[in-house]
């Protein structure tokens, strides 16, 4: 069931969003050869606690899985696709890499969600090209979130950037609405039909999130029950922000 928020809930998601940003901020300014994901996880819940918040994240079990996620913070090196656990194993950053950090952040009861793709050094020009392109997927996807207009919009409009970039769309992950709990409805695929799916209502919060991989579209899930990979072993770009839904153009909470 799709719930739309209210305005006193709006005004916590702004302010988380605000908070949110910021950590992301500062974690992607962190990344450079030799950082080890876990230092990142180390860095992300020290932010998260300064400004006396929550990590959306840690300790939560989706449907399905056989343990709760481990930590605050994902991440996702190359051709990790998404939800790369940072503290179980062994991860340093090494020059030429692509790394995501997927955060969700509960700020007084309401959750947002982001991501973003970071390059570790001088990265390589088609990697460059993957992150743009997929960046560019982001702020077509909230262009194309109005009011009054559906997800097969939103959709639609990710898809058409990941085509003329020539990059795999991932289809098996996807936007989902957001705010009182990690994933709600509608779900939001990354490829569709213009004029399909759900009405896009004002106070409808989503998270917008294209997942384009460097080679083709297809993941697996890893051994540790929570990384996807993609299949072909290529590297993988993730653009994340959380948006409120208005009767004009998209608010982005995250920015």
């Amino acid at each position: 069931m799709i719930r739309l928020k209210t305005k006193e809930d709006i005004a916590l998601l702004r302010e988380g969003g605000a908070r949110h940003a910021a950590i992301m901020r500062e974690l992607a300014a962190m990344v450079k050869p030799g950082l080890r994901a876990d230092e990142l996880e180390a860095k992300a819940e020290a932010l998260i606690a300064a400004g006396g918040d929550q990590s959306a994240f840690k300790g939560y079990r989706p449907e399905g899985a056989e343990r709760p996620f481990p930590a605050s913070l994902c991440v996702s090196v190359n051709e990790e696709v998404v939800h790369g656990i940072p503290n179980e194993s062994d991860k340093t950053l090494k020059e030429g890499d692509i790394v995501t950090l997927d955060l969700g952040l509960v700020h007084k009861g309401m959750i947002t969600d982001m991501a973003v793709t970071v390059p570790v050094g001088k990265i390589a020009p088609e990697l460059a090209a993957l992150l743009d392109c997929t960046r560019r997927a982001l702020n077509a996807g909230i262009k194309a979130a109005r009011g009054g207009k559906r997800v097969g919009d939103v959709s639609a409009a990710i898809e058409r950037v990941g085509v003329a970039g020539g990059f795999g769309i991932v289809e098996e992950l996807a936007g989902h609405g957001v705010g009182y709990h990690v994933h709600e409805d509608p779900f939001v695929p990354n490829y569709g039909e213009p004029g399909k799916g759900p009405v896009l209502k004002p106070g409808l919060v989503i998270a917008i999130e294209p997942i384009f991989n460097l080679g083709e579209r297809f993941v697996e899930l890893g051994p540790d029950g929570y990384t996807y990979v993609a299949t072909d072993g290529k590297p993988s770009a993730h653009f994340e922000h959380t948006v409120l839904i208005t009767k004009g153009g998209a608010e982005v909470l995250t920015a």
